[in-house]
């Protein structure tokens, strides 16, 4: 039997910026007190951010003692409204591992700066990917971009936590949430660096995969063709079955090139095809056939889904269902109960200060990041995958990626993924961005003496990372229960579409299927028009953040487990109160797709310039006030008397801000108290940025081939024990020789037959 160390303690002081954060901290068993009830939520709100939480009534002195007893503190808010930070930006608890969320930060020109959800996702990258073309940007649904940088804020706490069992002490840790948007855009911006364009809103439809949402008969499903070679032959396969596949079996079709540049009549054949048959038939038979086709779902229909009714991925609070959290953890198993957020006295809420460090870490090393010491086996692909490890390794842990020729992952070796013009497998530049930082094995693992060799590299490895289909790994010996007896103390973590268990196990899925599936892709749909899905992979970033969280928690624990992931459970687990609050009333409309029922006005403006936007968010009567001086707008009174002026003021509004320049109407907005942003491109993140510039977090690596090149870089910042980017990707197979010899003493004599037999590459 496995003992379990007692649950961290968290302060949480968390405001929108971070209750994402608080939250999944809960559903790792965390003990969270706050000191206020945000009493500004509604109820469901306050249901799903808060429930297993306990708050209490706290002076000053109050606030240092809670402080002083917890394991972490959890703080988030404006730079000038944290309670946490001192004048000179250091911490007024040093001997605690403080995580402090800002808008952008705690250093740089715009560190003083405020914003909710629209902003921070307008100033991170992200509003410009969504909406139809031609209208106004957008972001995605359910403030995505706060829930990012809380998930940052999680990861971040615990690699604190690591970081102080072998240390013995605290940290300030801190989180930009512009920019853990802009870390989570997939190519938004690195197109900009690889190939000096970037992409743009389309209605949905992705640019770098044949991937989007189709009409059904009733109703929506995402779906498409890109991936491996199998993903077209058999909807091929299938659209020839119903005599419906038109000139699509031409042998020309069979050319991805081909395919690619006639995408548009593909996706038409496709189309009348999709449209005949009801959404659920569509999703029935791609899952059937092993295809990544899915419904679009309401997140109202989320309680009837098979899948998440048999992994009992729903919470009940006080006997009413919610969404639940992103695994199955040690700390909170499920079926999860949790009761809904209530006070106790600060009497109750005392207990003796906890030493710093639970004893529990498993690096050897003092030096180095919060992982230093701790070895991972990457046998994913893709992005949601590579996305996790990359983020292990930007903290520290030696990284493995054991790759193969004969497994082409698609951001090696699809054309359309590389985004560098005429560059080959080891140049992508997709692939260079999700992979620095990691060690290349080449390894056949179609052979028998392949796979002897990966078991050989998992005993030897502290955390297991893979993405592959359910059962995959069991034929390989690699399974949980095989891995443990190789290694008693390895953490699996398994990154499949719906998890390893349940009616739908064998599922594919894509990014824009599990969109659909998690309710989110319904809620981009503007009122009255069909939905428009999301154009990046906004689901794999999730369930990669959700990952690494699996990952850390075991190993603050101290001991092995799998962390079985479902990225549809991760998805659905950052739709907010989205099943508790259906029935709300939505102030948006085709023709203002941002609106909200928290600020008046709040939306994107044309700004002067071809297609340029800024974000404005007034929550406030005196920052309307600001902005109605500003901008000669007439006196609406405060935010309810606004609303029924709401057309009114957005007109006027736009009318004024059509003429300013977006980056010089921001300033200008920031410096007098009212939230702004330019709606920004990938070429504004990566060029013009004078923040990001200042905190230096497009950072560059030297590559054997592509030369001096900027990647994104880290998010979660640790005064103590810094991430660092230290190496380029990786070519194909290029450490293959130098891994074998140092952890299986492989001599090259054994090495040179390997590599004849085919093995090594």
């Amino acid at each position: 039997m496995v003992l379990q160390p007692a649950p961290l303690r968290v302060l949480d002081l968390t405001d929108e910026l971070a209750r994402q954060g608080a939250r999944l901290l809960v559903g790792l068993g965390a003990d969270l007190v706050r000191i206020d009830p945000d009493a500004s939520l509604d109820e469901p709100a306050r249901l799903h951010w808060h429930a297993g939480k306990t708050w209490v009534r706290a002076d000053a002195d109050g606030l240092d003692e809670l402080a002083r007893n917890a394991d972490v503190i959890l703080e988030s808010g404006p730079v000038a409204q944290l309670r946490g930070i001192r004048a000179d930006g250091s911490s007024r608890w040093p001997d605690a591992v403080h995580v402090v969320v800002t808008p952008f930060g705690l250093t740089g020109p715009r560190r003083d700066w405020t914003g909710d959800d629209l902003v921070l996702a307008s100033a991170g990258g992200m509003t410009w990917l969504g909406g139809r073309r031609g209208g106004q940007p957008k972001p995605p649904p359910r403030e995505q971009a706060c829930q990012l940088a809380g998930a940052h804020a999680a990861m971040a706490a615990l690699l604190g936590v690591l970081a102080g069992d072998r240390a013995g002490t605290g940290q300030l840790i801190e989180v930009s949430a512009q920019e853990a948007v802009a870390a989570s855009l997939e190519t938004a911006a690195i197109s900009w660096v690889h190939a000096g364009r970037f992409p743009s809103r389309t209605g949905g439809v992705y640019e770098h995969v044949a991937h989007r949402i189709f009409a059904a008969a009733d109703g929506y499903v995402a779906g498409g063709y890109s991936g491996s070679e199998r993903m077209w032959t058999d909807l091929l396969a299938w659209l020839a079955e119903e005599g419906e596949a038109a000139d699509l079996v031409d042998g020309r079709f069979s050319d991805q090139v081909v395919r690619w540049s006639e995408r548009a009549h593909v996706d038409e054949v496709i189309a009348r095809f999709v449209a005949k048959r009801t959404a659920r038939e569509i999703a029935e038979q791609g899952r059937a056939r092993s295809l990544p086709w899915a419904e679009v779902t309401a997140p109202a229909r989320l309680v009837d889904n098979p899948q998440l009714r048999d992994r009992r991925f729903f919470v009940s609070v006080d006997g009413v269902e919610d969404a639940g959290f992103p695994w199955d953890a040690p700390g909170l198993p499920r079926p999860v109960g949790l009761r809904a957020l209530t006070e106790k006295p600060q009497a109750e809420a005392r207990s003796t200060p906890r030493p710093r460090g639970r004893g529990t870490s498993r690096s050897s090393n003092v030096g180095g990041g919060a992982l230093a010491g701790v070895r991972v086996l990457d046998l994913t692909w893709v992005l949601a995958g590579p996305y996790a490890t990359k983020i292990l390794a930007e903290h520290g842990a030696e990284v493995i990626k054991v790759e193969s020729k004969h497994r082409h992952d698609p951001t090696r070796f699809s054309p359309s993924m590389r985004l560098r013009p005429g560059a080959g497998p080891d140049e992508s530049g997709y692939f260079l961005n999700y992979n620095r930082g990691k060690r290349s094995v080449a390894l056949n693992l179609r052979t028998e003496e392949g796979q002897r060799i990966l078991r050989e590299l998992a005993s030897r490895c502290d955390v297991v990372v893979e993405n592959f289909s359910p059962g995959v790994l069991a034929k390989w010996g690699l399974d949980h229960e095989s891995l443990r007896e190789l290694n008693p103390r390895a953490i699996l973590v398994s990154m499949s579409g719906v998890g390893h268990t349940g009616p739908w196990r064998k599922a594919v899925t894509f990014a824009d299927t599990l969109a659909a599936m998690s309710g989110l892709s319904s809620e981009t749909r503007d009122p009255g028009e069909a939905p428009q899905g999301l154009v990046f992979g906004l689901g794999d970033i999730v369930a990669a953040n959700a990952a690494v969280l699996g990952a850390l928690d075991l190993l603050t624990r101290g001991h092995g487990g799998h962390v079985d992931l479902s990225q549809l459970e991760a998805m659905a687990a950052t739709m907010g109160p989205a099943v508790l609050d259906h029935g709300d009333v939505d102030p948006r409309t085709a023709e203002h797709p941002n609106r909200s029922k928290h600020a008046v006005p709040h939306g994107v403006y044309p700004a002067a310039g071809d297609d340029r936007w800024v974000a404005i968010s007034v929550r406030s009567d005196d920052q309307w006030q600001v902005l109605r001086n500003l901008a000669g707008l007439p006196d609406r009174g405060g935010v309810d008397q606004r609303r029924a002026f709401e057309d009114e003021i957005d007109t006027a509004l736009a009318e004024w801000t059509r003429h300013h320049d977006a980056a010089e109407l921001a300033a200008s907005l920031q410096a007098a108290g009212v939230a702004a942003a330019v709606v920004a491109t990938g070429r504004d993140l990566v060029e013009t940025d004078e923040h990001l510039r200042a905190r230096d977090f497009y950072q560059s690596l030297d590559h054997p081939l592509v030369g001096p090149v900027l990647h994104e870089g880290i998010v979660a910042r640790l005064s103590a024990t810094p991430g660092a980017l230290s190496s380029p990707a990786p070519l194909l197979g290029q450490d293959t020789a130098a891994v074998l010899t140092e952890l299986l003493d492989i001599d090259e004599d054994t090495l040179a037959a390997l590599a004849a037999a085919g093995v090594t590459e």
